[in-house]
Parts: structure tokens; sequence; C-alpha cells
């Protein structure tokens, strides 16, 4: 299943969401530009040096560059196709839990849940020497929100059915905990240094999630007392 757009309103136009979208496409496009002007090489540099490494937070826990590298990570991507899913994804959900939370306190949900997802893919990766980069654990964060505040709404998904591709109106929990069993699925089997993996950090997915679910449960036990099941449509 493919989401391609939410039919779920906002009621102000959601800048922060835009922001952060914009602030990852740019870095892209310099990343892109080192590739292509400077060769592979300066890539590789710059995305070393502001990557994080779970093995420098084992070796320097209270080393404030490597907590920083931690942010930086997650406005880093690793291909078009990294980039391409990440932002589809953050443009379809992230308005409207930016609508609902303000755009400050969403930007410190978001970076919160994006914290949360790289300290359990480096715990549960026994703090491997390895570069994560991406913001897929953020958006995992915010797609938890999006669950809690809006289950029912709609959402326009692109289905593979053998050589066809069918577009259906698929409630937002089914498409959401559908892609979230997967990713839990998907990490069980990278626990551990040794473990193999296929380069996708599913345990930073599993984490931002797990941390999303956490930081919205206020807003969304606000919303129930104050009796407001709009966001339930």
């Amino acid at each position: 299943m493919f989401p391609l757009k939410d039919e779920n309103p906002t009621s102000r136009f959601a800048w922060m969401t835009w922001l952060i979208l914009a602030v990852n496409v740019a870095v892209f496009g310099w990343e892109v530009w080192l590739s292509v002007s400077a060769g592979s090489g300066a890539l590789s540099s710059f995305l070393g040096a502001w990557a994080f490494d779970p093995a420098a937070l084992a070796a320097a826990p209270f080393d404030p560059r490597v907590w920083l590298t931690i942010l930086t990570s997650m406005f880093l991507h690793a291909g078009w196709i990294h980039i391409g899913g990440n932002m589809l994804y953050l443009a379809i959900f992230a308005n409207n839990v930016e609508d609902r939370l303000g755009p400050w306190w969403f930007l410190a949900f978001y970076l919160s849940c994006g914290i949360a997802a790289a300290l359990a893919q480096a715990m549960g990766s026994g703090f491997a020497d390895t570069a994560m980069l991406g913001a897929s654990g953020a958006i995992a964060g915010t797609l938890a929100a999006y669950l809690m505040l809006f289950p029912r709404a709609k959402v326009l998904t692109a289905i593979w059915v053998f050589i066809f591709i069918e577009l259906a109106r698929i409630p937002a929990w089914v498409l959401i905990v559908v892609w979230f069993l997967l990713q839990l699925a998907s990490g069980v089997g990278t626990i551990g240094p040794a473990a193999s993996s296929d380069g996708v950090a599913y345990l930073a997915h599993v984490g931002g999630f797990v941390a999303g679910l956490a930081l919205i449960v206020p807003a969304w036990l606000a919303d129930h007392r104050r009796g407001n099941f709009v966001a339930w449509r």
C-alpha cells in the first residue's frame, strides 16, 4: 500500500511542516551538489560528519557534538527514493498533526520522536559503528500521532494487485497499523550488532512510533475531555 493523499483538511497553513520539508530538500540538494561537483569522497565526508554514529555515543555519551548529530541526521538522506518516500509521508500526515498541536509544539514533538528513534536503533544494534541518517524515525512518530488523532480519516492509497494498481480510500488507521506491523516484524530480525540488515533502520521506525504514541497522549486526552470527536471522523 502506498499513500497518495489524505482527505483531512486543516484549519490553518501548516508552515512548520513545509519548513521542515524544505530544509530536508535543501540539505539533500547540497548532498547532490557535493556528489556531482566534488565527488563521492566529499559527500562521504559530509555524511560522516553530520550523520549519527551509535558507536560514538557509546564511546562519548556526554559529548554535545554526538548528541547534535542525532538532530542533524534527521535532515540527511541516502538517495532519491529515501527522501522521496519520507517527504511524501511528511507532506500527507504532518500538516494535520501540526494543525492540532501548533507549529512550535509540533516541532518539539517531531524532534523528540526523532531522538527517541535514533536511541532505539542505537540500543537495538548494540551501538554498532554505522552512520544513521534520515527523517523516518521522526515521521514514524508523526504517523503515530495521526493514528491517535485522526484514525478514521480517509487516505487515497495505491494498492498493488499482481501487476495492476488499484486506488482506494482506506481509513488512516488501517494504513498506519499495517505499516507499523511491517516495521516491527522487520525490526525484530535486526536486533543485535551481528544481525543482518538491508540498510533500513527498522528499530528507529518502531522507536519513533512508540515515542509518538506516548507523546501525543496529552493532546488525545484533551480532545476527549472537551468532547472533541471531530478528529475521529
